[in-house]
């Protein structure tokens, strides 16, 4: 198996996005190429989740190849819920790794606020059990407020402690121009003061407004190519290390112990073997904080932290720019945004820029090795990758 480099990254603002959906996914594409150098691109894939639903867009591998004037080269969309960026790049990996490719680019799309709110949560939801659940209306903030209720209950988490989630990312988005909320929050304005209510209202119980992610569009893209490739790119060396990913039980209800994220820690596992690295070797996390409980638990299934304590690391600022192990960076899904077909390319571009050494003011000091957990349907479809700076 050959050795898989990333050497070209581009990314749009998440935010709302007034373009085609294919123009977004060609937009930080013509990005990656130029910082790549422009390589000669053997193979296209493209992670989208929603364009034949939201936007009207199947086959949108297809309309990217042509935007960008690729064709002939192969081109094919990957659709794994909200873990299909990551699902692009393990499928990128593979071409590299085996030879079959010297050269891909992986670039993902979503365009979710063409609909409203509500709209867009039916979408997501559609990633439920057709008859155990969606039909019964279950949501993906349901199960988030269902499995928060459980973890605060099993290990003493708060809605402080999901408040100080929110406050750190969004801090943290603030330094990232590319970023939706650039809005800077307080733990007394979201949750001790008279207008809390009123400002960061229950959505589903005990989460909170300022528990959730903003619905986004956006774009982003890696280019991924073998050591010769990699060597003549003007970039520093990062590596793909580890690609790990696994599966739990579809519906949460049926799980031995729902407070345990199964293919968290099964693709995280898998990720860091594959790498030769233990969790106290990660420099810094980009974590799937679709929720904030999402990053307390995850952090923990990752093996960052023992499991119940995510949330006194938290306390201690060891997951904050400066701790022990800087997560999220970026801002999370919560503070950067969650284009669902995007998002895990998002985290891959965040980890490679940290990496170069090019975040400016969120950047983790030598930060040397860099994970990401994108977490498909409600922890029933997960994928986690290792970057490696080789200097």
């Amino acid at each position: 198996m050959r050795n898989v480099y990333v050497v070209g990254v581009g990314i749009t603002s998440f935010s709302r996005l007034e373009f085609p959906i294919s123009e977004i996914a060609a937009y930080p594409a013509m990005m990656a190429l130029q910082d790549a150098g422009n390589p000669k691109i053997d193979h296209l894939y493209v992670s989208n989740m929603g364009g034949g639903r939201v936007n009207g867009q199947t086959a949108l591998a297809s309309a990217v190849v042509d935007t960008l004037s690729l064709t002939p080269i192969g081109a094919e969309t990957i659709e794994n819920g909200p873990a299909s960026g990551s699902s692009a790049i393990k499928t990128g990996f593979m071409a590299v790794a085996s030879g079959l490719c010297d050269t891909v680019m992986v670039a993902g799309a979503e365009r979710m606020r063409e609909v409203n709110n509500l709209e867009a949560t039916d979408f997501v939801a559609t990633l439920t059990h057709p008859l155990a659940e969606y039909i019964y209306g279950v949501t993906l903030p349901s199960l988030a407020g269902m499995f928060t209720r459980l973890y605060m209950e099993k290990y003493g988490v708060t809605s402080r402690h999901l408040a100080m989630v929110a406050v750190k990312n969004h801090a943290n988005a603030m330094l990232n121009p590319f970023a939706h909320l650039h809005q800077p929050i307080t733990i007394e304005g979201i949750l001790d003061s008279p207008e809390a209510l009123t400002n960061n209202p229950i959505v589903a119980d005990p989460l909170r407004f300022f528990d959730m992610c903003p619905v986004s569009d956006g774009g982003a893209c890696v280019i991924l190519a073998c050591e010769e490739v990699a060597r003549k790119v003007k970039r520093p060396l990062v590596r793909l290390a580890g690609v790990g990913q696994a599966t739990d039980t579809h519906c949460v209800h049926e799980r031995e112990n729902p407070t345990d994220l199964l293919a968290v820690r099964g693709a995280a596992a898998q990720a860091m073997k594959m790498a030769g690295i233990k969790p106290s070797d990660v420099s810094v996390a980009e974590l799937h904080d679709a929720f904030t409980i999402l990053e307390i638990a995850e952090s923990e299934e990752v093996g960052f932290f023992k499991k119940g304590e995510g949330h006194l690391a938290l306390e201690r600022g060891e997951t904050a720019l400066g701790g022990k192990i800087p997560i999220n960076p970026s801002g999370g899904l919560k503070g950067k945004g969650h284009p669902v077909g995007a998002t895990g390319i998002g985290q891959a571009h965040e980890i490679v820029t940290q990496l170069r050494g090019e975040a400016k003011k969120r950047q983790v000091k030598n930060a040397k090795i860099g994970l990401t957990t994108n977490f498909g349907g409600f922890g029933n479809n997960v994928v986690s990758l290792v970057f490696k700076r080789e200097d």
